[in-house]
Order: structure tokens, then sequence, then C-alpha cells
């Protein structure tokens, strides 16, 4: 175990799991207080409480020593959290979906976005299904030979939930994989895959959104908060023994909830945290801009997302990351949260 001290924080970047690190979050001699914890994440957009909590030093609040873990994306985190090596993760909520379904003893703790992606294409694809709507897939494949050839996420993430339940409930045209031909391609690549000419469309979340929107060649065909209103994107999540230590817990729910009003209050402060942390690309101007979207939506409540996680969760058990849908009770720890409104 590594020795923090609450206003230190240890960032270790790049790693699969902490374990190798010798990081990994332990309880307290006493059985129920948390001496440490390990934060992790995954660098997107939608976990902006997270780059607010960094960069002022809201974690320095929390009344255990904080490390702080960044993972390449949500099937890592759920391997090292699975480990027990990860105490609390800021990711999308299809892997905490997939952590709970495999036992782990956890839950969401508070929400951080929703209504967090658009569907973008090209100018053609955007102009035909503002005409056609419904009909625009049927009809590209009579005209072209082809299906729209869509880049998503790996099935059973956010955005491919979103996309099946875009294709399948909300047009109502048939299962996803007889209406287009979708192929997989990670957020960070689909800006260059879109320009390419290698997919007609794409589901994206902030800030590629914006970067695609802004070329002359791509429009935007659908906003998901208007496909599946109010739905989750990223979250909070915890371990139980997190949430068991109540003073620990409510900090952390107290700390977001600040990060989520500081973002309100403060936009472009917000948004330069982002892209300090993010990187890869992300700029400031870049950012800053994407906190105009309708796609960028932060909040902390977890009572306002537990209907539509419901809704995703029939989703992600028929692509088969999931047993069966789970109950919000199995799936959402209201405790903290609740404690302190």
């Amino acid at each position: 175990m590594v020795e923090l001290t609450r206003r230190r924080l240890l960032h270790v970047t790049g790693a699969t799991t902490v374990a190798a690190t010798g990081i990994a979050g332990c309880l307290g001699q006493g059985g129920g207080s948390l001496d440490s914890l390990t934060v992790a994440y995954v660098p997107i957009y939608p976990n902006m409480q997270h780059y607010v909590m960094e960069q002022k030093g809201f974690y320095e609040n929390v009344p255990a020593d904080v490390s702080i873990e960044r993972f390449s994306s949500g099937p890592s985190v759920v391997k090292a959290f699975a480990s027990g090596d990860v105490d609390v993760a800021l990711f999308g909520i299809t892997p905490a979906m997939v952590l709970v379904d495999k036992g782990t003893n956890a839950g969401i703790l508070a929400a951080n976005s929703r209504n967090g992606f658009k569907v973008m294409g090209t100018t053609e694809l955007a102009a035909r299904y503002e005409q056609e709507g419904a009909a625009t897939f049927e009809r590209f494949e009579e005209e072209r030979g082809r299906k729209v050839r869509f880049g998503a996420p790996p099935d059973g993430s956010v955005p491919d939930i979103v996309l099946r339940y875009w294709i399948q409930e909300d047009l109502d045209v048939g299962k996803i994989e007889s209406v287009i031909d979708k192929s997989k391609v990670p957020p960070a690549k689909a800006v260059q895959t879109i320009q390419s000419g290698d997919i007609d469309a794409t589901i994206i979340q902030e800030p590629f959104a914006t970067i695609i929107g802004q070329n002359d060649g791509f429009g935007e065909l659908v906003w998901s908060g208007s496909i599946l209103d109010n739905h989750p994107v990223t979250v909070l999540f915890a371990s139980q023994h997190v949430i068991d230590d109540s003073e620990v817990a409510q900090s952390l729910v107290e700390q977001h909830i600040a990060a989520t009003e500081f973002t309100t209050a403060s936009p472009n402060a917000a948004a330069r945290y982002a892209a300090s942390v993010i990187g890869s690309g992300v700029s400031e101007g870049l950012a800053k801009a994407a906190l105009d979207s309708k796609a960028s939506e932060f909040i902390s409540d977890p009572h306002a997302i537990t209907d539509q996680a419901a809704t995703m969760g029939k989703f992600v058990a028929n692509v088969g990351n999931i047993e069966k849908p789970l109950a919000t009770e199995n799936l959402f720890a209201f405790g903290p949260y609740d404690a302190i409104q």
C-alpha cells in the first residue's frame, strides 16, 4: 500500500489493473472505515465531474486517501473492479450493469451524464432522414444496393444500446442487424472513419459530435435525448465497502454534486479542466464548444436515471452482456445521495 495524504492524489496512467502498481484500495483496520480508496475513470467527456473534482481539489475533501487510476476503456475497468483493485469508478452505466450481474457487490452512487449522444451522418443521409424518417434505411438500401454503414462501439456499450433502441423501438423498422451494416468503431476513431467515407453514420458522444458537425459534409440525424428521453450515459459506481462507510460515500456524493454545480456555473473552467485531463486532441476550445451541445448534460441525482436504466438493461441482456435485466434496488445505492438531500 502506497502511503498517501488527503492533500495529495496519486495518478497512474495507462495501466490495466491497479494491483500491478501496488496501490489497490484497502479497508482500514477497523473493518468499517476506509483508510484509502482508488478511483478509476475512463477519459471521456461525459465524465466531466471527475475532471472538476480532480482539478479543483474536491477529492481532497473525502475523508480517505484517494488515488486515481486512468483506464482506456470500460472493459478494462470492469476487470480491475471485479478483481477488487478498484473501489470507485466513473464510466458507462452498462459496465456497471455487467459487474453487478456477475455478482460484484457494488452500486451506483450518482449519475454523471445523460442524453449524451448524437447520430451523425453524411449530409445526404441527414437530409434524407429529415425528409423520410424511418423509411430512410429501406430506401437507401433500395437505391444503393447496400445497407447504411454505421460505426459504433461494441455490442452492449451505452451508445450501442441507444442505437438499438432507436432502430428497433423508436423507429420500429426491425432488428438492427437487418436494418444497418454495423461495424465496431471506437469513439476516438469515429471522426476519421466517417470522414474517410468508410461509414455513412455513427452514434457518438461529445466532443466528437461537435467535431463531425463542424464539417460541411456531415450533419445530425437525431439527438439521443429525443430517442430515449433522460437515458443515462456515465455514472459514479462504488464497491459495497465504500457504500458501507457512510462518511466516505456521502462525501464522494457531496463532491460530485459540487462538481456538477461548478460545471453549470463555470462551464468554461470546467471545459478547461476536462481538456487538461483528457488530452488526446481534445483542446480547450473544443471542450468549450462541446458544452453548448444538447448532448452535454451533467447531473448527480441517481433517481433521475432509474427508469431508463431499466429500459436499457433489457437491451443489454438481449445482446448477452448480462443474464437478465437488473432490478433498480440491485443496481443503485441511493442511501448516500438521499442522506445529504
